[in-house]
Parts: structure tokens; sequence; C-alpha cells
């Protein structure tokens, strides 16, 4: 049986108001990387870039909490929408 996790903006942003702030390390698909996740804009923006340690491997993304209640906003940076959804659902900190 495969369980789907819930991959929507709302979910990514939840995942990084979990995540310390500043830099710390993680796992993801048997590869170690370290992870910069920054709050900006009084907490109603987040900018996490990851690298893989010891690899060519990059993640970067920034998302935007609207005022209202709206979807917050994912902009992935210079790369597929689903390799940063699955980078932030999928990573295990250490």
């Amino acid at each position: 049986m495969t369980i789907s996790a819930d991959t929507s903006p709302a979910a990514v942003w939840s995942i990084l108001m979990s995540w310390p702030r500043g830099y710390f390390t993680t796992r993801y698909a048997g590869r170690r990387y370290g992870v910069t996740n920054s709050v900006h804009a009084n907490g109603r923006s987040f900018k996490l870039y990851a690298e893989e340690l010891g690899g060519s491997d990059r993640i970067s993304l920034n998302i935007y909490r609207p005022p209202s209640s709206a979807e917050p906003a994912l902009k992935p940076c210079e790369m597929p929408l689903d390799k940063v959804t699955a980078f932030v659902i999928g990573a295990v900190l250490e």
C-alpha cells in the first residue's frame, strides 16, 4: 500500500515552520544535505537553500504566505516544483 503525503504549498509551509532557523543538516534519498532555512517579512516568507554535502545536488525555494488565509505561494528557484516539494516532505532532520 502506498500512502500519499500532502504535497500542497500549505504542507510545505507547515514543515518549514517546524524546521529550525539557520543552518542544520538533513538526510534525503540516502544523501546528506546542509540546509539554511531563513524567515523573512515578519514571518510571512521563508527562503530555503540546501546543498548536498559531498555532491552536486541543490535545492532552493522561496515560499510566501499572503496576509489573507489564501494558500502560500511556493516558488522554486530554477528547478521543478516537484523536486523542492519532494525534498521538504521527505527530508529527515539530523
